[in-house]
């Protein structure tokens, strides 16, 4: 597995976007478990745009205008929601108390901001390839390799960046003034990256 593969991944990994912000507003709510849940969550998210890149579904996403505006507008729809959630938040995300309904509905959150984005189908169909020898013999065991691997590092810098979220919670929580503040920029934070791939073009 190539260095240059390695370091550009991290770099789009690391890159705050969606994701991230989830991850951190789930952690200073819920803590530590309910961060490593997000992270879960979210890398779930990717396996749906990989198996499309792999059997050619994000090229019919890159070519039909219809197809990507209508997953282009979910997105949209979704992140508005999580705005006009954060705002509505009240009380911790109870997954440190091990709710199992919790832990699945924020796994579910995770998935479904991923899987509502149509850039990252396409980021796969046109990142993935370039790392991926002409003359490969099992080209698709390749992309799989690869594809595991952008998970992987996905899931742990997702948790990293989780984690220093839950370290810093007691701080926060204890202060409500500060919490009522963070969850109007992470919502004002969801309802600007919705504004921005409501203008996305393929």
């Amino acid at each position: 597995m190539s260095y240059a593969f390695l370091l550009t991944s991290l770099i789009v990994v690391a890159s705050p976007g969606t994701g991230v912000l989830y991850t951190l507003a789930t952690a200073l709510n819920g803590g530590a478990r309910a961060a490593v849940v997000a992270s879960f969550g979210c890398t779930l998210g990717i396996l749906p745009a990989m198996l499309a890149a792999m059997v050619g579904l994000a090229a019919v996403l890159h070519t039909s205008a219809l197809a990507f505006a209508v997953l282009k507008w979910l997105g949209v729809g979704y992140l508005l929601y999580m705005a006009w959630q954060q705002l509505g938040e009240r009380d911790a995300l109870s997954v440190e108390a091990r709710d199992g309904g919790a832990e699945l509905r924020v796994i579910l959150r995770g998935f479904l901001i991923n899987i509502l984005n149509p850039k990252l189908s396409i980021f796969f169909l046109a990142f993935l390839p370039q790392f991926i020898a002409v003359d490969e013999v099992y080209p698709l065991v390749r992309m799989l390799e690869l594809s595991a691997a952008f998970m992987l590092m996905t899931f742990v810098v997702f948790v990293l960046y989780g984690l220093f979220a839950a370290s810093v919670r007691d701080h926060v929580v204890s202060r409500p003034g500060v919490m009522a503040w963070l969850r109007r920029a992470f919502a004002g934070s969801f309802a600007l990256l919705g504004a921005r791939l409501a203008f996305v073009e393929r």
